[in-house]
C-alpha cells in the first residue's frame, strides 16, 4: 500500500515566539507543529498544574478519608488490572500508609471477576477483608450494581475514576472523575493514577488543616531539592512531618504514559516531573528493578521506557496471571524483593509476547482466508485465543488495516469477551453505546474510551454483533476516514541528523496527542543485512552523509532507494552512543 504522508503544519509566528524564548530552533518547529504557541505551555513546574480545587468532590472525599483515618476505619483499594490501575493502587497504598491509614488492596482476577467493581468482587472484598470503605481506582464509574451490593452489605464506596460515565452514576458516597457531569477540572485526560494523586494532594491539605503534622517539609519543592520521602508508614500519633508526595510522581508518570491518555499540558507536567525523579535515581525499587531487568538506563529514562518497556511488563501480570504481582513490585521497599518480582514480570512478558505472536499469525491466516475486505470494521474470534492478549492483537490488526477492530476470546458460561481498538475518526465506546441502544440485550457489558473499549456478549450473538457493529461503523465513518494518513514533521535538514538531536528528543515528553518527531526523507540503501532472523540492519545515504538504521520485524531486502518515515534514536553499545534511524514506514522511492 503506497504511503499517504502528510507534513504537519507549523505557524511561523509560533516557531519564532518559541525560538525567541530560548527553545532550540528544531524543537521550536516541532512544538509549534503540535499546537504549542508559547513557552508557558511547555512549563513543567508544579505551580502550573491545574488546581485540585477545580476537581469536583475531591475536597469532600479528602475530608471523608481524613475522618476515616482518625477513626481507624479499614480502607480497601479495589484496583484495575492494568498499568494505570496498578500505579494508582500503589500511589494510594504508599500515601495512605504514610498518612496513618489502615489500608489494604484487592485487585480482581480479570478472568474470574471481569472489569470494575462487580457484585462478585464486592462479595469477595467483604469475605476476605471486611472493610468499612471501598476505594476504587481506575474503575467504578459504571459499577452501578457493584456499589448497590456494597451499600447493602454495609460498606461505603468512594469512586476514583477517569473513564466516561454511563447514563446513570453509581450511588456511591462520593465520586471524583474529571469526566463526570458537573466537573470543571480542565484536564479531562487525566489518567486514573493522576486522579488518585490529586486525591492524595487534597488529603494531605485536609490533614494539614487539621493539624496532623507538627512540622511541614513535604512540599512539592522537595522534588527539586532532592529530599527523600519517608519510606515507612507512621501511625497518626507519631507523624511529625508531611509526606513528600512528589516522591510518588515516578508512579504517576508510568501510569499516565502506559495508559495512553492524551498528554495535554497537565499530564506533560506530571510525566516530566516523574521522569526527572527517575533519571536522578530517586525512584522506588520496583521501577528501578523493572528498568534493570529490561537493560535500560535510569539516567536516560524516557517516555518510550514508560510506555514500551515498563508498561508491558506490568500489564503482563494482569493479562496472564494476577496484577497483585505487579502491585507488590511497585509497593515493595526492599530492592531484593523488588528485583525478584521484576524478573518474574519480565518472564511473564516474554510469555505474553510468545502468545501474542502466535495469535497474530493465526489472525493473519484468518484474514487471508476471508474474501477481500471492504468493510468499515473487523471482528475476529478464535476459540484458542487468550483473553488477556486480545487487546494487543486488536491493536496490531488495527494498525495493519486502519479499521476499528474487535478481537474476541472465550469467556465464562458461553460468553465471549471482546477487546477493541479504534482509529481516530471513530469513538469506540460511543459506537458500542449506539449498538447497545439499537440492539437491546445484545451487549451484556461494555465500557472504555474513544480509542479502546471492552465488551461481553453471548457466543451465539457474535454474528449479530458483527453486523450491528459494521452498520454502526458505516454510519459514523466515511471512506476518507479509512485512508490512513501518516503525519510527519517533514524532511530533516542534514545539520540536524545528529546524535545531539536524538538525545534532545529523548529528553522530551512525548505520547498520545503529543507524538514524538517523525521525519520523511529519501535515502539510498548502501548496506543491509538480517539480524536476529527478523530485523533489517541498514546503512542509508543522503546528501553526502551515511547513517545507521533499523527496520524491525522485516527481513525482506529493501530496494536501492527508499522513501522512509523514521525517528531518531540513540543506540548505545558497550558504553558508546551512536545515532540510529528507526524506520517506521517505507516504500520504494
Amino acid at each position: 500500500m503506497p504511503l499517504n504522508v502528510a507534513t504537519r503544519s507549523a505557524s511561523a509566528a509560533s516557531i519564532a515566539a518559541l525560538a525567541g524564548a530560548g527553545v532550540p530552533p528544531l524543537l521550536a518547529r516541532i512544538y509549534a507543529a503540535r499546537g504549542v504557541t508559547s513557552l508557558q505551555e511547555l512549563a513543567t513546574d508544579f505551580s502550573s498544574l491545574a488546581p485540585l480545587a477545580r476537581m469536583h468532590n475531591v475536597e469532600r472525599m479528602a475530608a471523608i478519608l481524613a475522618d476515616a483515618i482518625a477513626a481507624r476505619q479499614r480502607l480497601l483499594i479495589v484496583a484495575d488490572y492494568d498499568s494505570d490501575g496498578a500505579t494508582a493502587c500503589a500511589v494510594g497504598m504508599r500515601a495512605l500508609r504514610e498518612f496513618g491509614a489502615v489500608v489494604d488492596y484487592l485487585v480482581p482476577n480479570r478472568f474470574e471477576y471481569g472489569y470494575g467493581l462487580t457484585p462478585e468482587i464486592v462479595d469477595l472484598a467483604k469475605t476476605l477483608k471486611n472493610p468499612d470503605i471501598l476505594i476504587t481506582v481506575d474503575n467504578g464509574i459504571a459499577s452501578v450494581d457493584g456499589v448497590a451490593t456494597a451499600n447493602r452489605l454495609g460498606m461505603r464506596v468512594l469512586i476514583t475514576d477517569h473513564h466516561l460515565p454511563g447514563a446513570t452514576l453509581p450511588d456511591a458516597l462520593c465520586i471524583i472523575n474529571p469526566n463526570q457531569p458537573g466537573c470543571g477540572f480542565p484536564s479531562k485526560h487525566l489518567a486514573g493514577v493522576g486522579v488518585m494523586f490529586y486525591l492524595m494532594l487534597a488529603l494531605r491539605a485536609e490533614l494539614r488543616k487539621r493539624g496532623a503534622f507538627s512540622k511541614a517539609h513535604g512540599t512539592e519543592s522537595e522534588a527539586k531539592e532532592g529530599v527523600p520521602a519517608s519510606r515507612l508508614p507512621l501511625p497518626a500519633s507519631r507523624r511529625d512531618a508531611e509526606p513528600n508526595l512528589a516522591a510518588l510522581l515516578d508512579l504517576v508518570a508510568l501510569g499516565t504514559v502506559a495508559d495512553v491518555v492524551k498528554l495535554d499540558a497537565n499530564n506533560r507536567i506530571l510525566v516530566q516531573q516523574g521522569l526527572q525523579r527517575i533519571r536522578a535515581g530517586k525512584t522506588w525499587p520496583g521501577i528501578a528493578m523493572l528498568m534493570k531487568v529490561a537493560g535500560r538506563s535510569l539516567a536516560r529514562a524516557s517516555t518510550y521506557d514508560l510506555g514500551f518497556v515498563l508498561g508491558p511488563r506490568l500489564n503482563a501480570a494482569g493479562r496472564l496471571d494476577d496484577m497483585a504481582v505487579g502491585i507488590e513490585c511497585l509497593i515493595s521497599n526492599d530492592p531484593t524483593t523488588a528485583e525478584r518480582i521484576a524478573r518474574a514480570l519480565d518472564t511473564l512478558n516474554r510469555e505474553r509476547r510468545s502468545i501474542e505472536s502466535g495469535m497474530h499469525d493465526n489472525a493473519l491466516a484468518i484474514l487471508g482466508e476471508l474474501p477481500p475486505h471492504d468493510g468499515y470494521s473487523l471482528c475476529l474470534f478464535d476459540p484458542g485465543w487468550h483473553q488477556g492478549v486480545i487487546g494487543i492483537l486488536a491493536s496490531r490488526i488495527k494498525e495493519r488495516l486502519h479499521r476499528p477492530v474487535i478481537a474476541f476470546a472465550r469467556g465464562n458460561d458461553g460468553e465471549l469477551k471482546g477487546s477493541g481498538r479504534s482509529i481516530g475518526a471513530l469513538h469506540l465506546r460511543d459506537a458500542l453505546d449506539l449498538v447497545a441502544k439499537r440492539e437491546p440485550g445484545l451487549l451484556l457489558k461494555f465500557g472504555g474510551h474513544a480509542a479502546a473499549a471492552g465488551l461481553t456478549l453471548r457466543a451465539a450473538d457474535l454474528a449479530r454483533f458483527r453486523d450491528a457493529f459494521e452498520a454502526t461503523a458505516q454510519a459514523l465513518l466515511s471512506p476518507a476516514d479509512l485512508a490512513r494518513i501518516i503525519e510527519t514533521d517533514g524532511a530533516l535538514p542534514r545539520e540536524h541528523l545528529t546524535l545531539e538531536s536524538a538525545r534532545l528528543f529523548e529528553q522530551q515528553v512525548w505520547g498520545q496527542g503529543f507524538p514524538p518527531p517523525l521525519f520523511d526523507d529519501e535515502f539510498s540503501v548502501v548496506q543491509q543485512r538480517v539480524v536476529a532472523d527478523r530485523h533489517l540492519k541498514l546503512r542509508l545515504a543522503r546528501d553526502g552523509g551515511e547513517y545507521e538504521a533499523m527496520l524491525f520485524s522485516h527481513a525482506t531486502p529493501l530496494p536501492r532507494r527508499v522513501q522512509a518515515v523514521y525517528r531518531l534514536t540513540v543506540n548505545e553499545y558497550n558504553g558508546a552512543q551512536r545515532l540510529q534511524l528507526t524506520i517506521e514506514h517505507w516504500q520504494e522511492a
